[in-house]
């Protein structure tokens, strides 16, 4: 005989509730509908009335806090092992007893964690797991000068990691433990807050040793605001690449003030040396003056004047070639000397001009292609060190063409500082914004998955439905389609980005002003 069909079985359960005249609760229907189709009813778990029941057991030692704590934890997991195996331990319970006897007094199919469920000693060792991972992820913190506090360290490990732990024994190790890792906690923060001042040291002096600090200053004054607290990885990163900007345009500003000196020093010689050769020529020829002065007056006939004057005239004619030889090569020393100061300026304009838009996009002040590369590979290299989510959106600006051509291209240029300002304000300090081309852009979000970057994206979405662009008198409300991306094991950055490109276009097909994950 063939089985019956659900339709069946509900059309027979009703004509029996009619037949026996039973009022149609789902108690009677559920009743009915069990003994037609031959299935037994499943009881629910009476979550409630268990959980009443656990508050009302007493709690006055700290053994019985502890089973009331497995008795949640089972009734919490809907499992009935547990919950019997707990109450039945809370019933022999005594003050004097030991964890131990708490474990002997449980069937010893609780005592198994692979009998797909959780019940007290398995919870307990498990608990106990948990804090030796924990104290494990603190041992870097406290350094290893102390090598008899690493080896109580790694006793106290191997007995948290024993299946008969002995809860008596490891107190006083776990209260040892939290004593010096208080200690090394308050060492760490002295370390932290004397490195940064002798960072603003650091960077204070170099504005000091600068010969001209009006173009530094800015540099400066943006290092010592993004070293101030609170301090993470990627504001280091970032303190790192400003420090290194700083340097450069110092190496190359000292390096060209070097030269110019060089050439002033050099300018100044052959200034010095003309001069003497000037000193010199004027003192021969005053002498010969002088002499032929002399000859001129003993001379008696015109015959004896003439060579004199011969003489006179020849000295003369040389001098003043001299005197402009000296006069065109100072001249050409003086125009140098100006050239060469000129570039100097041009140097320092230059350089902080390049400073400032080697990373970034000139009109938005978000990174450029550039400074996004940087970026990524920074937070890619966090992501594998740290195993931690990475998020990458990539939103592209619904209409912008349109846009563009009613209002003009400086419009649209002022709807893209837009919304560069509305996203800086929604994003985290320790996301990362740059302009990926055109009306493109893309945000990196660290310890982010990708349920929470579409989360993300969204919530920008509505932050820009509340701040409308002004466009003149004329209120322009900016949306724009987005994919995200969650970074995959082995993954490149930029094949990340590639998707969520990808899932950008799929939300601009579904309509636009929509957040697709990749």
């Amino acid at each position: 005989m063939s089985e019956k069909k659900p339709f069946e079985i509900a059309r027979e359960t009703l004509t029996q509730l009619s037949a026996r005249k039973l009022a149609p609760t789902p108690a009677n229907y559920q009743k009915l509908y069990s003994e037609v189709s031959g299935i037994p009813i499943e009881h629910s778990f009476p979550v409630e009335h268990l959980r009443s029941i656990a508050q009302d057991l007493p709690t006055r030692t700290p053994g019985q806090q502890r089973l009331k704590g497995l008795l949640d934890s089972a009734i919490g997991q809907l499992n009935w092992d547990g919950v019997k195996a707990a109450l039945a331990a809370y019933a022999d319970h005594s003050p004097a007893t030991p964890a131990q006897s708490i474990a002997n007094s449980l069937p010893a199919s609780a005592l198994s964690p692979g009998n797909g469920s959780t019940t007290a000693p398995a919870l307990m060792i498990d608990f106990f797991e948990q804090v030796a991972r924990l104290i494990e992820y603190t041992l870097p913190a406290l350094g290893s000068d102390d090598a008899r506090f690493a080896e109580q360290t790694r006793a106290m490990l191997e007995a948290m990691r024993q299946p008969d732990a002995d809860v008596v024994a490891l107190k006083p190790m776990l209260g040892n433990f939290g004593s010096r890792l208080s200690f090394a906690a308050e060492d760490q923060a002295e370390i932290r807050g004397t490195l940064l001042k002798l960072l603003h040291l650091i960077i204070e002096n170099i504005g000091e040793l600068s010969l001209d600090d009006r173009w530094l200053k800015g540099q400066i004054e943006a290092l010592l605001r993004a070293s101030s607290p609170p301090l993470t990885l990627h504001r280091l990163d970032d303190v790192e690449r400003r420090l290194k900007d700083v340097i450069f345009k110092q190496t190359e500003a000292k390096g060209r003030t070097i030269e110019a000196q060089d050439e002033m020093r050099q300018m100044l010689a052959t200034f010095i040396e003309r001069l003497s050769q000037m000193t010199e020529s004027t003192s021969a020829f005053h002498a010969k003056m002088e002499k032929n002065a002399r000859q001129i007056e003993q001379a008696k006939t015109l015959t004896e004047i003439t060579p004199v004057l011969k003489e006179v005239v020849s000295a003369t004619r040389s001098m003043a070639h001299d005197s402009l030889n000296v006069r065109d090569e100072l001249r050409g020393m003086r125009e140098k000397a100006h050239a060469t100061e000129a570039e100097l300026v041009k140097l320092h304009e230059e350089l902080d001009r390049v400073s400032a838009q080697v990373r970034h996009d000139p009109l938005t002040g978000a990174l450029n292609r550039k400074g996004l590369d940087e970026a990524v590979e920074r937070e890619v290299s966090n992501v594998r060190r740290k195993d931690t989510p990475l998020s990458v959106a990539l939103l592209d600006i619904d209409n912008f063409k349109k846009l563009n051509d009613r209002l003009g291209h400086a419009a649209g240029d002022d709807a893209l500082v837009h919304l560069t300002a509305v996203t800086r304000e929604a994003m985290r300090p320790q996301d990362t914004l740059a302009r990926y081309g055109g009306e493109e852009f893309v945000i990196l979000m660290p310890d982010t998955p990708l349920a929470s970057g579409i989360e993300a994206m969204t919530r920008l979405q509505r932050e820009l439905t509340k701040r409308f662009f002004l466009a003149g008198n004329e209120r322009v409300l900016i949306t724009f389609s987005a994919g995200v991306a969650q970074l995959a094991d082995e993954e490149a950055g930029a094949d990340a980005i590639k998707r969520a490109d990808r899932a950008m276009y799929l939300a601009k097909r579904a309509g636009k002003n929509r957040v697709l994950g990749a």
